[in-house]
């Protein structure tokens, strides 16, 4: 009766863990976001596996997982792409699991947060991550308002169909000398790092066509930047659009 949380890769299948591929084989099953993405990375493996969708927000894919588990099974809480319960499902799985008194064995791994962080060139000793924000003007405004008061690099995470209106949002409201970094397809053939201030990514972006794949964006705010207010932001409110659209 235990659950592994196990990162997989972002991008390069080759960042897999051992560990990850050894957990995996032993595991009575996979609690998986997509079964046809996870099925694809088990062949690559040559793993065979009895493969569960997992719904963070179904209270039945829930229950039917706790139920496996208390059944005396082990199970692989994996997701797409890094590690589960980082802005991926997982969290209501692991707390339920904590409470029901089933071990919970969590492997280090893949990250976009980590990996942005740590080729970004910014300070990460100490920083905010956000994840993804809301898509009003205004409550993305009063959070990023909050996290640059603390003075820390602040990371997040951004839709690819938004990247040219956020960053034009963030210079125009925090200042064009706000420091920024695009980290894009990370570990990928296309990883591509962009960095300089919000100003000069916003129209490096504009100029570009479509920008693709996921996004990791790394902001620190420069001057007195991260003394404005969130007040001073709050009256606008419209949202920045949807990302599928």
């Amino acid at each position: 009766m235990e659950l592994f949380i196990i990162p997989t890769p972002i991008g390069n299948l080759k960042d897999i863990t051992l560990r990850a591929l050894e957990t995996l084989r032993a595991a009575d099953a996979v609690f998986c976001e997509d079964t046809r993405r996870t099925l694809q990375l088990l062949n690559h493996f040559e793993i065979k596996k009895k493969l569960f969708r997992y719904n963070e927000h179904d209270e039945r894919s829930l229950a039917a997982a706790i139920g496996w588990l208390r059944s005396g099974k082990t199970a692989a809480l994996i997701t797409d792409g890094g590690s589960p319960c980082i802005s991926d499902p997982g969290f209501r799985l692991v707390a339920e699991c904590r409470r029901a008194g089933i071990r919970i064995t969590p492997l280090p791994g893949p990250s976009a947060v980590i990996t942005a962080a740590a080729g970004s060139g910014m300070p990460a000793d100490s920083f905010i991550f956000l994840g993804f924000l809301p898509r009003s003007r205004s409550k993305i405004a009063k959070a990023l308002a909050s996290a640059f008061s603390l003075g820390k690099t602040v990371i997040l995470y951004e839709s690819p169909f938004r990247i040219k209106k956020f960053m034009s949002f963030v210079a125009e409201k925090f200042g064009t000398g706000t420091q920024a970094v695009i980290a894009r397809e990370l570990t990928k053939i296309h990883e591509e790092f962009i960095c300089g201030t919000a100003g000069e990514i916003a129209e490096k972006l504009n100029a570009a066509e479509d920008i693709k794949g996921e996004i990791v964006i790394l902001l620190r705010p420069s001057g007195n930047n991260a003394d404005n207010s969130a007040e001073n932001f709050a009256e606008s409110t419209e949202d920045l659009g949807n990302p599928i659209d």
